[in-house]
């Protein structure tokens, strides 16, 4: 894809990054993203610090007038340096010991698993598969919280840098705010890190807003990370408090 610095193009691009200079987790200067913009079609590659500063540095790059699309190459900085492999069996062992998932079979694999989805065998299946820190998840669930909550997981392995969540859900059900609202609960349930009862949620129009009050400033943090690990949350408003010790 080649990248014009002048007319149209590079007005484009100047604009872009005056929108990624405003989200917080992304860094420029120490990890610059690389731009590419070509007849409406954005390329972002780069690395930012989390998934909210992924979805965020999206979202503000889609809202911009004359991006028709977007490739998406950015990754999120590992919170260690883990091989594929460690990432697999991360993956094998927390979709295989999770209860919600005992009526699935879990499937990773070293090569990259089939996009198209569909069990195969009498039930749903979950295939995993990790290449340079991506895990992508295919295959078929019984829920979107079934889907939801295999790729919060799959963002809580340490290593990993992106999630491509392409499971598919069957029988098919409609998705909203109060579906985005009982995933986030559960994530927060599930999270050893997060005293999750006393966290308050609210979703309207994919944006999660987040209140109570937890009893560090690094609760508070996950909590929040927590909610953008949520497949489909598009914003995350913190309204939660720390309790004074």
């Amino acid at each position: 894809m080649r990248s014009h610095e002048s007319g149209e193009a590079g007005d484009g691009l100047g604009a872009v990054r005056v929108a990624l200079a405003s989200v917080p987790g992304v860094d420029l200067l120490r990890h610059p993203i690389a731009l590419a913009l070509e007849r409406g079609v954005l390329v972002m590659e780069g690395e930012v610090a989390d998934a909210g500063a992924k979805k965020l540095a999206l979202s503000r790059a889609a809202s911009l007038p004359g991006i028709h699309h977007i490739v998406d190459r950015l990754r999120v900085a590992p919170a260690r340096h883990m091989s594929d492999a460690e990432i697999r069996d991360h993956l094998r062992d927390a979709l295989g010991s999770e209860p919600v998932f005992n009526g699935c079979a879990v499937r990773i694999s070293s090569g990259a698993p089939p996009m198209s989805g569909g069990a195969a065998g009498p039930r749903p299946a979950i295939d995993g598969s990790v290449e340079g820190g991506i895990v992508t998840l295919a295959g078929e669930v019984p829920s979107l919280g079934h889907k939801r909550l295999a790729g919060v997981l799959a963002w809580w392995i340490p290593g990993t840098r992106d999630v491509v969540n392409g499971l598919e859900v069957a029988p098919p059900e409609r998705d909203g705010d109060d579906e985005i609202t009982d995933a986030v609960h559960l994530a927060l349930d599930k999270d050893p890190l997060v005293d999750g009862s006393q966290v308050a949620v609210t979703t309207r129009r994919a944006i999660v807003t987040l209140g109570g009050s937890v009893a560090s400033a690094e609760q508070r943090e996950m909590a929040e990370l927590d909610a953008w690990f949520v497949f489909g949350v598009e914003g995350v408003a913190n309204g939660i408090a720390v309790r004074p010790p």
